[in-house]
């Protein structure tokens, strides 16, 4: 990377009191000039905890959303205005309010990978890593979970005592790693052990070693005695993954474990919002209420 662009951005944070907070899908480049890495429950949590008043988000809006709604008195800024995640707009507020009616002691779990929108539905938010330990806390028997079909179903697997309503909802990336494309893999790395996020397919999981969020896989991988790995998801992890794990060798499963979106964000675009602060994320206030009270409960109940 050009040290002259290295500056420039040390030198702007430190003049607009910001810090730079980046997931683990962005590119390479970005990861690498990020003040802090992690998935959506680590930056959501960390965003409560910096000290800078202006938060540069690397990621897909929902989770500028969600930093926003968490920190009202800070200005959050997009590296990239157009990144977006399809997923977060896969659940409908017709659907969960019709659910509400059919069972009045329903639960509504809101994966954070959704918009303020539709946490202002739900009744608590959720992550990957977080999920299952969460849902286990609810008094609610019946739980509809919103908006990712793949993930509520691994979490319904945890949790028999429970009745899961599921929604139509999927990640793109993860639902087209595909089953076969793993078997695939196995056979060409019959060592390697498969490492898998939660949003991929039932068939995927039930031919994983290890099923997580990406801190998760990241962890296993560290702490692992093996030195061959599948990885089945997006392949922004691959970054970290190597940096804690340089005598390791690490497999994406196909050709298709790539999110456009998260892959907008570049160095430059992260000068651009720097220099202008813009575009800064906001929020209608009695929206803003509504949907912090779900990310405020993840947090309490994650602890």
């Amino acid at each position: 990377m050009d040290k002259e662009i290295r500056k420039t951005i040390a030198r702007l944070k430190e003049e607009k009191d910001a810090v730079i907070l980046a997931h683990y899908y962005v590119d390479d480049l970005v990861q690498e000039i990020a003040d802090y890495v992690g998935d959506s429950y680590y930056l959501a949590e960390l965003a409560t905890r910096v000290p800078q008043k202006t938060i540069l988000f690397c990621g897909v809006s929902f989770m500028g959303e969600s930093a926003k709604l968490l920190n009202e008195d800070k200005t959050v800024v997009m590296a990239d205005a157009d990144a977006d995640c399809p997923m977060a707009h896969m659940a409908e507020v017709s659907r969960i309010r019709e659910v509400r009616e059919q069972y009045p002691d329903v639960a509504v779990v809101c994966y954070v990978n959704s918009t303020a929108r539709i946490k202002a539905e739900s009744d608590v938010c959720v992550t990957s890593s977080n999920a299952v330990r969460i849902v286990s806390k609810l008094p609610n028997p019946d739980i509809f979970f919103i908006p990712d079909e793949n993930l509520g179903r691994y979490v319904a697997g945890q949790l028999p005592e429970k009745r899961f309503i599921f929604n139509d909802g999927f990640c793109h990336v993860h639902r087209e790693i595909a089953a076969g494309d793993l078997i695939s893999a196995k056979e060409l790395h019959p060592d390697a052990l498969v490492l898998t996020h939660p949003e991929c397919t039932q068939e995927v999981l039930a031919l994983s070693d290890f099923i997580g969020s990406t801190s998760q896989i990241i962890d296993f991988a560290t702490q692992s005695d093996h030195n061959e790995f599948l990885v089945c998801t997006e392949n922004g992890i691959f970054y970290e993954l190597c940096q804690k794990n340089p005598g390791k060798k690490f497999y994406p499963v196909s050709q298709h474990q790539c999110c456009p979106n998260m892959k907008r964000i570049r160095v430059e675009s992260v000068l651009r919002a720097l220099e202008t602060l813009e575009p800064a994320v906001s929020l209608d206030c009695e929206l803003s209420e509504k949907a912090r009270l779900p990310l405020k409960r993840m947090l309490e109940l994650a602890k």
